[in-house]
């Protein structure tokens, strides 16, 4: 179900709105538009739809209009054309038409914002911190500060609550600011770069905490972030936006393996692909794998073959005519018992980090499973090109 449809829209700063809009669709660029008006475009034509549940990050460069866009959700960015639609309930409000009372409804109850620099109250102790936008909306103290300890414990703080925001460590404000957003129980999140001010090792942790939390709530949220990695470590698509356009998105995935032009192309070439891609988007399918007589053969240089039954489940390996031993693998599991020359079967959504693991302590290639069936496998083509984050072709070949 979607929870925010963003429509050809447009944000643009300034007061020569419509002459700069005429201007826009003239195919003037921003540095025109602001030597003939003034102006600055925030936003140019960004159409994008965010489904519930989803983690959507947007990325680019400083001055992109990533954080323009982000605010224009909440109507902190004023919208100079199109449509913006948030969920409430079974209906879509129109944050681009929708009236004040409307709008302080959804800032109050369905959109919370985390922010980069913290925006905690120095007087207030940490679980008045995490209260104030329950006692925006008129609930009791007592139930709200019940709310707060509830969501203080969820981020590890609950022994901190009487402290106040100076005695706190970066990381642990950050957390306040989570909790605080999380205490207002909005269907959607707005976090514009709020790890970036940490140092990498706490960025990295509450990334982590973010993502394990987001498995338990299933917010909506969407994140802004300059950061490839980050995008693709917790990003369920990614949005890459430039010169206020967005110019791609999709799963990070497709991000890597198929980036749409060369600003692209030069954000994924510095990133480690094994850090998101997946056995899925790599493997040899069972169908582009040789036959002989009744076996597949997954190396003919040492005549490495598996048997399969109608039904598609691996029932036989071998390798020059010795039988191999089969392991189904799951995810979490320790490889460092796996012995060598094991054919490791593994779901198809194995990360390639994982597999190549797999790969190094078996010495054989990984089989996918789905469903009990083959459907293909991870050969050492396959794991050359995880390293180099390209998909395998038979063009390519």
């Amino acid at each position: 179900m979607t929870a925010v449809s963003i429509r050809n829209l447009d944000v643009v700063f300034g007061d020569n709105v419509k002459q700069s809009l005429n201007l826009l669709d003239q195919g003037k660029s921003r540095q025109e538009i602001i030597d003939a008006t003034g102006d600055v475009v925030g936003v140019h034509n960004a159409t994008i739809e965010v489904q519930q549940g989803e983690i959507c990050v947007l990325m680019g460069l400083s001055g992109s209009g990533k954080s323009s866009l982000l605010r224009a959700v909440n109507g902190l960015n004023p919208i100079s054309r199109g449509q913006l639609l948030v969920r409430d309930g079974d209906n879509m409000v129109d944050m681009a038409s929708c009236d004040a009372a409307t709008l302080r409804h959804m800032r109050t109850h369905r959109i919370s914002m985390v922010f980069q620099k913290f925006a905690l109250m120095p007087w207030l102790s940490v679980l008045d911190n995490v209260a104030f936008g329950l006692e925006m909306q008129g609930i009791g103290k007592q139930q709200r500060r019940a709310q707060a300890m509830e969501k203080l414990e969820m981020v590890g703080l609950a022994e901190w609550r009487d402290k106040y925001p100076h005695e706190l460590s970066g990381g642990m404000q950050q957390r306040v600011g989570l909790a605080r957003a999380f205490a207002m129980d909005s269907d959607i999140l707005l976090m514009d770069e709020p790890f970036s001010a940490l140092d990498p090792l706490i960025r990295s942790q509450l990334q982590d905490e973010l993502i394990e939390l987001q498995q338990r709530l299933n917010k909506t949220i969407l994140f802004v972030s300059h950061d490839l990695d980050e995008a693709l470590k917790i990003g369920t698509n990614i949005a890459i936006m430039e010169s206020a356009r967005i110019i791609q998105h999709g799963k990070p995935e497709e991000i890597v393996l198929n980036p749409s032009n060369a600003y692209v192309e030069d954000f994924v070439a510095h990133t480690n692909p094994l850090n998101v891609l997946r056995g899925r988007s790599l493997m040899t399918e069972i169908n582009e794998l040789e036959k002989l007589e009744e076996m597949l053969v997954l190396n003919r240089n040492d005549n490495t073959c598996i048997a399969t039954n109608e039904l598609g489940h691996v029932v036989a390996a071998s390798r020059q005519g010795q039988p191999l031993s089969l392991h189904q693998w799951e995810e979490g599991q320790n490889v460092d018992h796996l012995a060598e020359d094991t054919l490791v079967m593994a779901t198809p959504d194995i990360s390639m980090r994982q597999a190549i693991e797999i790969r190094y302590r078996t010495g054989q290639p990984v089989l996918l499973k789905e469903c009990d069936s083959l459907v293909g496998i991870l050969s050492d083509r396959d794991f050359y090109h995880a390293l180099l984050g390209k998909h395998f072709t038979t063009s390519a070949a």
